[in-house]
Parts: C-alpha cells; sequence; structure tokens
C-alpha cells in the first residue's frame, strides 16, 4: 500500500484565502514536475546529453557571443544534477551548467559539498606600465549586468582616487540592450563630457536604481544642457539614424560609434573591458582588487593607495553596491 501525504490546511474563515493556500502547493509541485494534472506524482524529467549540447549553443550563439563570432560545443558531462557543457570560444575553452530539463543556462556553478580555502593565494596583479598619473578606461553597454557589475567596483575607487588617477567610463561600440541603451549611453557620454563633476553621482545613483530621471535630479544635472549635447553627438555620430535602419546594425545589434576609434585602438569585445595606461587587464571585479590594479600603474602611488577597500565582487545588474556575488568575474556582454 502506498504511503499517505497530510496536508494540514490552516482553518481560515476566507474563501479566497483557501484557495491560495491550494494554488501555491499546486504550484510548487508543478514547478518541480512532481505532479501533473492527474494527480500523479513524477520525478523531474531529463533531456539527453547530445540534445541538451545542441540547445545550449543555439542559445549561446543566438544571444551571448559578439555579432560575427560563434561558439563551438567541445564535450557534455553528466554531473548528476545538472549537465556541465564545455564550450569553445575565441580559443578558450569555457564551461557553463544545464538543468537537466534543458529549461535553465547557468554561468558558473559552486559544489556546495566542497568547502574552499579562505587562505588560497591571492592572484598576482597583471604587469602593467606606469606612470605620474595613470589612465583608467572601463567599457561598457550601460544596461549590461556585467558592465554594471565593474562599475560598482569601479565607484569606490573613483572616489578614493579622485584627482590623483584619470579613470573614466567608456562605451562599447555597439548595444546589446534595445533602444534604452543607446540613449543611455548617448546620456552618460554627454554628463561625462559637458558636466563631470555631476557624473559620479549620477553614476552611483544609475547603478543602483537603473532610473535615469531620478538620477538626473539627484545628481542636479542641467537638463537643457544635457539634451542640447545629446542632440548635437545624435545628429554628429548618426545614433537615431543607424538605430532606425537595420542594414546599418552589427548583426543583430545596433552600433554606437561616438567612441569606436577607442574600440578600435583597445580591441574592445565586450562590455566591461578595463584599460590601464592603455594595456587591457582582467582582474577580479571588486574594488580593492581594481584600486591594487590602478595604484601598481603609479610611478609613486599616492598614501591613498593604502587604504583597504571591500574584496567583495558585487552582484551583477542594478543593486546595491555592498550587495555581493559569487558570480564570476570573467563573464561578459559580448
Amino acid at each position: 500500500m502506498g504511503k499517505t501525504i497530510t496536508l494540514k490546511i490552516p482553518a481560515l474563515k476566507n474563501y479566497w484565502k483557501i484557495l491560495t493556500f491550494i494554488f501555491a502547493i499546486l504550484f510548487v509541485l508543478s514547478y518541480f514536475n512532481l505532479l501533473n494534472f492527474s494527480g500523479k506524482f513524477y520525478s523531474i524529467s531529463s533531456i539527453p546529453k547530445d540534445e541538451i549540447g545542441q540547445k545550449a549553443i543555439d542559445y549561446i550563439n543566438s544571444n551571448l557571443v559578439r555579432p560575427g563570432t560563434s561558439a563551438s560545443l567541445v564535450k557534455v558531462e553528466d554531473l548528476g544534477s545538472v549537465y556541465r557543457v564545455m564550450t569553445r570560444y575565441q580559443g578558450r575553452d569555457i564551461p557553463v551548467y544545464v538543468s537537466k530539463d534543458g529549461n535553465y543556462l547557468f554561468l558558473g556553478a559552486f559544489n556546495l559539498n566542497q568547502a574552499t580555502s579562505s587562505n588560497q593565494p591571492k592572484a598576482p596583479t597583471p604587469e602593467i606600465p606606469k606612470r605620474e598619473k595613470p589612465d583608467v578606461k572601463l567599457f561598457v553597454m550601460s544596461y549590461c549586468p556585467f558592465g554594471l557589475q565593474a562599475e560598482k567596483a569601479m565607484l569606490p575607487v573613483m572616489k578614493l582616487l579622485d584627482g590623483k588617477a584619470s579613470i573614466t567610463i567608456h562605451f562599447v561600440d555597439y548595444c546589446m540592450h534595445g533602444t534604452k541603451e543607446v540613449y543611455e549611453n548617448l546620456r552618460q557620454y554627454c554628463i561625462q563630457k559637458e558636466q563631470k563633476d555631476k557624473y559620479y553621482d549620477y553614476l552611483l545613483c544609475f547603478v543602483q536604481s537603473g532610473n535615469y530621471s531620478k538620477c538626473l535630479k539627484e545628481a542636479n544635472v542641467d537638463e537643457n544642457k544635457l539634451n542640447d549635447c545629446m542632440q548635437r553627438i545624435d545628429k554628429e555620430y548618426g545614433i537615431t539614424e543607424a538605430l532606425n535602419d537595420q542594414s546599418k546594425w552589427m548583426g543583430r545589434f545596433p552600433p554606437f560609434n561616438v567612441e569606436k576609434d577607442l574600440n578600435d585602438k583597445y580591441g574592445v569585445r565586450g562590455s566591461p573591458t578595463l584599460v590601464i595606461n592603455d594595456k587591457v587587464v582582467s582582474i577580479a571585479r571588486s574594488p580593492e582588487s581594481y584600486k591594487e590594479a590602478i595604484c601598481s600603474a603609479f610611478v609613486n602611488p599616492p598614501e591613498e593607495c593604502n587604504q583597504k577597500l571591500s574584496t567583495q565582487t558585487a552582484s551583477p545588474g542594478f543593486g546595491p553596491l555592498t550587495e555581493t556575488s559569487s558570480s564570476s568575474s570573467n563573464a561578459q556582454c559580448s
């Protein structure tokens, strides 16, 4: 005789509360594929490895890689609870993880049964040319989650080294996140160009809220001056014209050519890309890692370089600067 499962439903007087409680149970069970409408229980179904691998590659090539490039499938491994799909992109082997039902793709995974050592050796700071006043350029797409992650890490460093190093935000020469990104790139470009003293406060607000109207007011940006700049730069670089003419797009994405010369100079291939003293560097996206890399680029580091900043990697996307994440610091919108 099968086991009996007893659910204790609270004595709720309100009819709609009872229905809500029942539907909540049904939703949870159906979400995990444990119950169908006949009332029978099933285990989570899994898709064969070869189908999972092809589905993952198709999704990556349609949504995640740089226009004109593609990833290839290397192999698929069954880890028990998920599949690990090894892909190859621009000469690098990159693992991604896919749920066994084929519905979810993850860019990183941690084994919760394996402890990590807090005494692991710190990754060395890359060799960077030195200057009296380092020049730091962070290339992003304004709505790219990983670009926002990098900006969250950079903001405390911008404040700490204000006047000591030249730290500026720049924009990748195409937009993956729609019309809103095209005009947010343009908005931030103009604020930084013509109202530079307002840019830090604006960016600090934007990476947390994503509400540009609110942030313009909080940062006291002169909106008339900003609109004049945006119209002028738009016309000069044909931004709206290119947005409305898909024949000028880079594959599936509209161009943003305002800083194409810098993109070409540094070989920018995604958001974020960090350039220090004309050298592209890849480091952990934490305030302390960014500070150490920039401070290593001084001929004579200032006293501010002795101050310790947070070693935590910020979460991708909009949200508090202090919200930490375990996600990879190598992920890009590209």
